[in-house]
């Protein structure tokens, strides 16, 4: 339980600091209490066509997957209302404008999202019913990954509310062996993995606020996520980006060459556990494909959420 309220808490606590100390807490809280509610009353009133030990555990999974992608009928005070979905959010899905649109929170009061808060907001809402729920990478983007007895691993994608399968994932062309042994893409992250998740998040979202910065805040918290996760390509990337810049700053000689023999060695390792640069128009075409294509890439076998 203690992990639990400390990856929550983490996960505001960087959007905060970036909003400096006004983030709505109480709102937020407010929403992750009425999404847990609503997702524990799906699970007691309604059949779950899952027959396995792990059904319980399951069972919270697809009322998470429910609150985040179905449209639900609520009855309130004798009436029936109608409680919609979040939706994926194609503006800035990057956070090039803005990083809050990259925020929980962000989804939390507009009700749209991206590959990024989603996710997100999956695994704060299974943690607050007790299970755990492995956010996993790919190019450019986060998912779910699941294990159950019946499937074994299986994917949530949460941006098109589809069990993809990992074709798909292979499908965007720059999944390389490598990445995929080195555990750069399709791993289920645990709990310290997440984590260095969010330390990049605030990595980068200082090096936005602050541009002009000396990079020493931004290496700290790369270091750090490296550290619990040493294959993380994003932060791998942005503490060599952050020496490079260091490195054209540099005027003495001796520590310039250092710097540059070094700075080899981290871009030489990047490419050596299979990461490749993936273009951002390419990946929301490669995104788009998942709906367009959802019979060659949805995953047909899981009817766990079926209802009778």
């Amino acid at each position: 339980m203690k992990v639990r309220i400390v990856l929550k808490k983490r996960f505001f606590a960087v959007e905060n600091a970036y909003l400096e100390g006004k983030l709505d807490t109480v709102f937020v809280n407010n929403q992750i209490k009425f999404l847990t509610t609503l997702s524990a009353s799906l699970i007691k009133n309604r059949f779950l066509n899952y027959l396995e030990k792990d059904k319980s555990t399951v069972n919270k999974w697809a009322s998470v997957y429910q609150v985040m992608c179905d449209t639900i009928p609520v009855e309130y005070n004798a009436k029936v209302y109608t409680y919609e979905p979040f939706e994926y959010d194609f503006n800035d899905v990057f956070g090039h404008k803005t990083r809050e649109n990259l925020f929980v929170s962000k989804l939390l009061e507009t009700r749209k999202g991206n590959c990024h808060s989603l996710p997100y907001l999956y695994k704060i809402l299974s943690e607050e019913l007790g299970v755990e729920a492995n956010l996993a990478l790919a190019p450019n983007h986060i998912y779910i990954k699941h294990r159950s007895l019946k499937e074994g691993w299986y994917n949530t994608e949460l941006t098109s509310g589809i069990f993809s399968i990992d074709a798909w994932i292979m499908a965007s062309g720059f999944v390389h062996v490598d990445a995929i042994a080195n555990g750069v893409y399709m791993k289920a992250l645990n709990n310290k993995e997440s984590i260095a998740l969010i330390l990049l998040d605030l990595a980068t979202n200082y090096q936005n606020k602050f541009p002009k910065q000396d990079g020493s805040f931004v290496l700290k918290c790369c270091d750090a996520a490296i550290r619990a996760y040493p294959n993380l390509a994003a932060a791998l990337i942005l503490r060599a980006e952050t020496h490079k810049t260091l490195l054209e700053k540099e005027t003495n000689k001796e520590k310039h060459d250092l710097l540059f023999k070094n700075l080899e060695k981290e871009y030489a390792y990047i490419h050596e556990i299979g990461y490749r640069n993936m273009p951002e128009n390419m990946y929301l075409t490669w995104l788009v494909s998942l709906k367009t294509e959802r019979n060659k890439y949805e995953n047909k076998k899981l009817n766990a959420f079926n209802k009778q």
